[in-house]
């Protein structure tokens, strides 16, 4: 049987039938323990599907041990692989232990064959200063992945669709200074932050990364004091940027990107920025990965959708079929070790946009968990 079929068969059993998509069960693996696997994503290689994410600790906040990883063959049982990419014991490391390492995402180069990992970095000691990407490389998609830099993206280049005489205005005058009046954003639509930090290069913060179908890969991040999106083309072997980046929606403050791409459209789903509490998501489509961008409503739908029920979006997992699975995190800061995971089918409506819904739960089971395997039903 051909083994696409295989895999969408197994989509729909899944989406239809099993997919854990709340945090009031906790989720753990084969070894039952909690999954720790947040801000993450999933990489299909050769039959398995390998879950990437934050290793969080169950008290405090900076990074103690590194990025986790979990393998499935299903979807549903995951095992714990171990630490993908470790925190090193090196003082002044970038990545030294008690950094912050957010966001991590993997992607596969065919042509080097080597698996490559882009997340968002803050030095040690330093808070939420530094505004870092930093990647790291294997040769096997569980690792160990070696740590290769951290930095700003892109320094001393411009974005392609800042207009060129925004390049030379000075911002230098005291009514540009004072954040949220009508004379600053506008000079931040203008480029403003990207002319201040074009030097050292871009912040980047919340962070995704996709790969298109020519092979070609993009890091889309949150810059500019989390004020406006970029995305930016990686290098041939992904492990740096090729200089060539756009921004958009300035002044917007969107954060957590997700990136897919559905036929020849190119879709985006973030959210707002309102720290550990959750928000309304923002959905974004476009007809190249470099524009035109616009925006449309919130694709959440029915009970909960005003906060995107409950989650922040963090991955779009692809299956064979243009069958999609929207991956968010539901945050819990007195514990982020225990945070929950959310995770739904992306439908399409008539009009062909995407549509995030929580489905009818089983009426048979208390709560709307099955007693059985303490999971989430969904039924279509």
């Amino acid at each position: 049987m051909n083994r696409k079929y295989i895999l969408a068969v197994m989509f729909m059993m899944v989406t239809a039938l099993s997919l854990p998509v709340s945090a009031q069960d906790q989720w753990k693996d084969t070894d039952g323990n909690y999954i720790n696997a947040h801000g993450g994503c999933v990489l299909q290689h050769e039959g398995t599907y390998y879950w990437f994410g934050e290793h969080r600790p169950a008290e405090g906040f900076s990074t103690q041990a590194g990025v986790n990883c979990y393998a499935s063959a299903n979807l549903k049982e995951w095992k714990h692989l171990g630490i993908a990419l470790q925190v090193s014991e090196e003082a002044g490391s970038d990545i030294e232990r008690g950094c912050i390492m957010e966001r991590p995402k993997v992607i596969y180069n065919s042509k080097t064959r080597k698996f490559v990992m882009w997340f968002h970095l803050e030095l040690k000691g330093q808070g939420y200063g530094p505004a870092r990407t930093a990647v790291a490389v294997s040769e096997r998609p569980e690792g160990p992945y070696h740590f290769i830099r951290s930095g700003r993206v892109n320094p001393g280049k411009w974005p392609l669709n800042l207009p060129k005489d925004a390049r030379k205005k000075n911002w230098e005058d005291k009514k540009y200074q004072e954040w949220w009046t009508p004379d600053w954003h506008n000079a931040v639509e203008q480029g403003m932050l990207i002319q201040r930090d074009r030097k050292g290069g871009q912040m980047s913060r919340d962070m995704t990364l996709f790969v298109d179908d020519d092979g070609n890969a993009y890091h889309i991040y949150s810059s500019e004091e989390n004020l406006t999106l970029h995305i930016a083309e990686l290098s041939a072997d992904y492990l740096s940027h090729s200089g060539r980046y756009i921004c958009i929606f300035p002044g917007g403050h969107n954060e957590a990107p997700a990136l897919f791409k559905k036929g020849e459209t190119y879709w985006m789903i973030t959210s707002g920025c309102t720290g550990w509490n959750p928000n309304a998501a923002r959905m974004f489509s476009a007809p190249s990965i470099w524009g035109p961008w616009e925006q449309h409503p919130n694709p959440c739908r029915g009970e909960g959708a005003e906060k995107t029920f409950g989650g922040q979006s963090t991955y779009v997992l692809e299956l064979p079929g243009e069958h999609f699975i929207f991956m968010a995190d539901i945050w819990k800061p007195a514990s982020l070790m225990y945070s929950g995971y959310l995770w739904l089918p992306i439908r399409f409506d008539e009009a062909g946009l995407p549509v995030l819904e929580q489905d009818r739960r089983c009426t048979k089971c208390v709560n709307g968990t099955c007693p059985k395997n303490k999971q989430w039903m969904i039924f279509r």
